[in-house]
C-alpha cells in the first residue's frame, strides 16, 4: 500500500494556473497506474487525469483536455498535475489515485482544495 499526500491546492483566478503535487511514501510509482480525480460540493468524484505508469500513456477527462497535464518525476516519486486556462467550474477536491493496474486504484490521499474565481 503507498501513502499519497496531495499539495499544491489554493486559490486562483479563472484564467490562471495552478500545479498540484502527489507524494508517495512506502512504495515507487513504477508501475500500474495513476490518476487525479476531483469532487465538487454535491456532485460525485469523477477523474481528470491518469497516466499508465507502465507506458506513460495518459488519459484526460474531455473537460479538461488541452488544459491539464498530467506527469510524473521518478526521481521524487511525485506525480503532478499541470492546471492552466483554469475555469470556475474547475473548483473542487482534488485527489491523487494511485492502483496495481491502468483505471484501478487501490490508494487515496486525502484531497487538496482548488478554487476558481471569476
Amino acid at each position: 500500500q503507498v501513502q499519497l499526500l496531495e499539495s499544491g491546492g489554493g486559490l486562483v483566478q479563472a484564467g490562471g494556473s495552478r500545479r498540484l503535487s502527489c507524494a508517495a511514501s512506502g512504495g515507487t510509482l513504477d508501475n500500474g497506474g495513476v490518476a487525479w480525480f476531483r469532487q465538487a460540493p454535491g456532485k460525485e468524484r469523477d477523474i481528470v487525469a491518469a497516466m499508465r505508469l507502465g507506458d506513460g500513456r495518459t488519459y484526460y477527462a474531455d473537460s479538461v483536455k488541452g488544459r491539464f497535464t498530467i506527469s510524473r518525476d521518478n526521481a521524487k516519486n511525485t506525480v503532478t498535475l499541470q492546471m492552466n486556462s483554469l475555469k470556475p467550474e474547475d473548483t473542487a477536491v482534488y485527489y491523487c489515485a494511485a492502483g496495481l493496474g491502468w483505471f484501478t486504484y487501490n490508494d487515496w490521499g486525502q484531497g487538496t482544495q482548488v478554487t476558481v474565481s471569476s
